[in-house]
């Protein structure tokens, strides 16, 4: 598997999605796009989708974060449920946003569905996936890591269930969370800080590409989250 991290210059509001990615896949081969993953970071998808706010006090921000949750998992609204994901403050960032705060896309496997199609219309693609990445945080780990919040084009899971191991035993609950992996490969190379590269091309990636997607395949019950118990300490 190859990163290659594209250096662009500052996305702006309002500033239109498809024509800036166009703009430096300009760069990358066709066939180095054919079965590929394109990972893009989801300031620039929410920037484009005009998801942004501005910062006005405390309340308001408190406010926002109640209205983009989909559950509130603590009494200062650091933990929150958003998409199925456990995010500080739904996902709402400070930074980058010219005193804006920016939001997470409003629905990021659509998003990523629809370039993707433009993508592979464009270039005449079989086999393309494009996955969006945001930062989060793994309990008791120290710094951010990529995880993948919207992806199109590719399976997000692979299930080992039923299949046997190098010993020959039966797998009972193993799966690997290809998208999370992938987006955590990119934003490494992608950087967290002035890098700006907000895009990356994945090539030689061990994925299975589908047209058809399953958005609730990464999602996981509540109950049945190996961190339940500390959910229901949180207050």
């Amino acid at each position: 598997m190859l990163i290659q991290a594209i250096k662009t210059s500052i996305f702006r509001e309002n500033e239109e999605l498809l024509p800036f990615v166009l703009k430096y896949l300009k760069k990358i081969p066709k066939k180095n796009l054919e079965n590929s993953v394109l990972a893009v970071t989801s300031k620039i998808v929410a920037l484009s989708e005009r998801r942004t706010r501005e910062l006005k006090n405390k309340k308001d921000k408190i406010k926002l974060i109640k209205k983009e949750s989909d559950f509130i998992l603590n009494k200062n609204f650091l933990f929150t449920l958003k998409d199925g994901m456990v995010m500080a403050f739904a996902g709402i960032d400070e930074s980058n946003g010219d005193g804006k705060l920016i939001l997470l896309p409003k629905d990021s496997f659509k998003s990523a569905a629809i370039l993707r199609k433009k993508l592979i219309q464009k270039y005449n693609l079989k086999n393309l996936g494009v996955l969006i990445t945001d930062s989060g945080f793994i309990p008791l780990r120290s710094g951010a890591v990529g995880m993948a919040i919207g992806y199109a084009g590719f399976q997000g899971v692979k299930n080992y269930i039923g299949k046997k191991d190098i010993f020959g035993r039966v797998l009972k609950m193993s799966k690997t969370n290809i998208a999370d992996s992938l987006a955590a490969s990119a934003v490494l190379s992608m950087g967290e800080g002035s890098e700006r590269q907000p895009l990356a091309i994945i090539t030689n990636v061990p994925v299975v590409f589908t047209e058809k997607m399953n958005k609730k395949e990464m999602k996981i019950n509540i109950k049945k989250d190996i961190y339940a118990p500390l959910f229901n300490k949180l207050s």
